[in-house]
């Protein structure tokens, strides 16, 4: 944890930091007329993004072969073997009052004496024939392709069990359970589906609960990380305007404390990658880069920076009312947000202190030492949560509801593109979201280049850079990978809880890594940098550090694998999704994306 605020965040300097500078061959297989022309010896970059998990969720217990790292088990919240440890009041978890307008730190906290008991809500139930868990294993192979035939059972099995929208009493003591994290397994075992927690950008904020107030030499942002279970009973996934449910009780969001729950490595949980961070490098100090959700974290990625609704034309608008976020509480409720959902408001007016929530957040950040500069345009709406990209695959306009307008915003693409530097976005399910036919898994949402009107209206570069995973598999086979690739799996495979598995994922990856073993004058030169969107609204104790009025978050894995980062343990250096444009910018000798992009930002201090 930082002793002193670091005034700006990381870029390259973490990702650089994993990997070690000596010279190695090119692989000769290239695409772009300057794919060669790096300041390391790092040719190739593969991306691989999965879905919705916190650093402490997954290396709650790890113990590294070398060195240190911060999380669970090293500051003695809990034990080796789950239970809670010396230190667990550090991560104890609070009520809280807000009646009124929008508290990012509310008053009138009071510890719970027991977290609500966890949820259920849309955890399958049992196998099916038409969504994971498949009934058969002959269903599971003609769904999915992202897994080796040896993984593929994996979609036959882990349903609950129990009736959706209830406790989760596959959770040990889930009635009781003591006030801080709790081990899921083994009742809930590793392979077996299990709730999701609220990961929305108003809520996370609140969950964090910074206050400038309490701000210390070892926590400088204040950010005191103890209202998870608080938001996710009184908000949850949003209200998209609605009124609060009536007899409304800890149970009606479908959580419960489902943030605090982790998974136990040292008693097995997530071997794949326990065994990639034990044998290469991985940072207990990378961040979401947007407090939230999916969509603004992957425009994140893309684009290093926040996306603004426009005409469509390049030309700041004002988004429809009922799309325009609105966290303050609605008359009578305790927290029951106004406006907010996956249907509701998704924008924010981040330059306007008036705007319901903003002037909070604002006002924390000109009381924290190093006045982080909200970066928010004048006039401008900012997409803060998930909505449908401008475009759908075939280069048509999106007219549906609740859809960004296309942007003319400048991307990590642009960057490479005129660098003659080659990249591609490899997407599970890709050629049928396009043609419109089987089974639809693909993530719209993911993909940055979805957004861009200079990517989806050029018809060259739609069939060129976006491609599905299928052609990815048939690339390292050929050897012929572009310089940069952004990879994302299908709704099945991407370890989205509820819905997927995080076992799923490594096996998602497994599949990829082992390809490129087979590879070795390829795997020679490329770094493969491995983590998640966002925390997914699960606890985490790792210090955060605003950056401006759009995060970071909470700490999430990344994992580097490359010949250079083998033995690297653990990397402590601060960094966020912005980092991956910054490595990329100072790899290939690229200029920042934009003048406000964060790639702009210098190293940590």
């Amino acid at each position: 944890m930082p002793k002193t605020v670091r005034t700006r965040l990381l870029a390259c300097a973490s990702l650089l930091a994993m990997t070690v500078n000596t010279a190695a061959p090119a692989f000769a297989a290239v695409t772009g007329a300057n794919d060669d022309q790096t300041r390391t010896p790092i040719k190739h970059v593969i991306v691989i993004i999965g879905e919705n998990r916190s650093f402490d969720h997954l290396f709650a217990t790890y113990v590294p072969p070398k060195g240190s790292v911060m999380n669970l088990l090293s500051k003695g919240i809990v034990n080796a073997d789950g239970t809670p440890g010396p230190n667990f009041p550090m991560a104890r978890q609070m009520t809280a009052t807000d009646t009124t307008g929008w508290k990012m730190a509310p008053t009138n906290k009071q510890a719970y004496s027991l977290l609500p008991p966890p949820n259920t809500a849309w955890t399958p139930t049992a196998p099916s024939n038409t969504a994971p868990p498949f009934t058969s294993l002959a269903i599971a192979a003609a769904a999915d392709y992202g897994l080796e035939t040896a993984d593929l059972p994996l979609l036959t099995v882990g349903a609950s069990g129990l009736p959706q929208h209830s406790i989760d009493t596959r959770i040990a003591n889930a009635n009781n359970l003591p006030n801080g994290p709790f081990q899921l397994t083994p009742g809930v075992a590793y392979n077996a589906y299990a709730n999701s927690p609220v990961h929305r950008f108003f809520q996370m904020w609140q969950q964090l609960d910074c206050s400038a107030a309490a701000a210390t030499a070892a926590n400088p942002s204040g950010c005191q990380a103890d209202l998870f279970p608080w938001v996710e009973t009184s908000i949850g996934a949003g209200s998209n305007g609605k009124p609060q449910p009536a007899n409304f009780t800890d149970e009606t969001t479908g959580e419960g404390a489902t943030a605090m729950g982790f998974y136990n490595v040292q008693q097995g949980d997530m071997p794949y990658f326990k065994s990639l961070a034990d044998t290469y490098a991985v940072g207990d100090n990378y961040h979401q880069a947007v407090m939230g959700g999916t969509g603004a974290n992957h425009i994140a990625i893309g684009f290093a920076d926040a996306m603004p609704y426009s005409d469509g034309n390049g030309h700041l608008a004002v988004p429809p009312a009922n799309q325009i976020e609105n966290p303050n509480p609605a008359s009578g409720t305790n927290n029951w947000y106004s406006q907010d959902g996956y249907s509701g408001g998704s924008y924010v007016g981040c330059a306007s202190p008036m705007q319901p929530g903003v002037g909070e957040i604002r006002s924390y950040l000109r009381k924290l030492p190093h006045h982080p500069n909200p970066n928010c345009d004048d006039g401008a709406y900012y997409l803060v949560n998930n909505y449908n990209p401008g475009y759908n695959g075939d280069g048509s306009v999106n007219t549906t509801t609740f859809t960004i307008p296309p942007s003319s915003q400048r991307s990590i693409a642009n960057s490479l593109d005129a660098a003659q530097v080659s990249w591609t976005y490899y997407g599970e399910g890709w050629n049928a979201f396009v043609s419109g036919t089987g089974p639809q898994v693909y993530c719209n949402i993911c993909n940055p280049f979805l957004y861009q009107s200079s990517i989806m209206t050029d018809a060259t570069k739609r069939t060129t850079n976006l491609k599905d995973t299928t052609d990815l598999y048939t690339d390292l086979a050929n050897g012929t990978l572009p310089a940069v690739s952004f990879v994302k799996p299908g709704g099945l495979n991407d370890g989205h809880p509820e819905s997927s598995r995080f076992d799923i994922f490594e096996a998602f990856t497994k599949k990829i890594l082992d390809g490129l073993a087979a590879q070795p004058a390829l795997f020679a030169d490329t770094a493969v940098f491995i983590t998640v969107d966002e925390g997914g609204g699960y606890y985490d104790s790792g210090y955060v550090q605003p950056v401006d009025f759009f995060g970071d978050g909470t700490r999430i894995p990344m994992i580097v694998v490359s010949p250079y980062s083998k033995g690297k343990g653990v990397v402590h250096d601060y960094g966020d999704h912005a980092s991956i444009a910054k490595f990329i910018d100072a790899n290939w000798g690229l200029r920042p994306i934009t003048d406000r992009s964060r790639d702009n930002l210098p190293n940590p201090e």
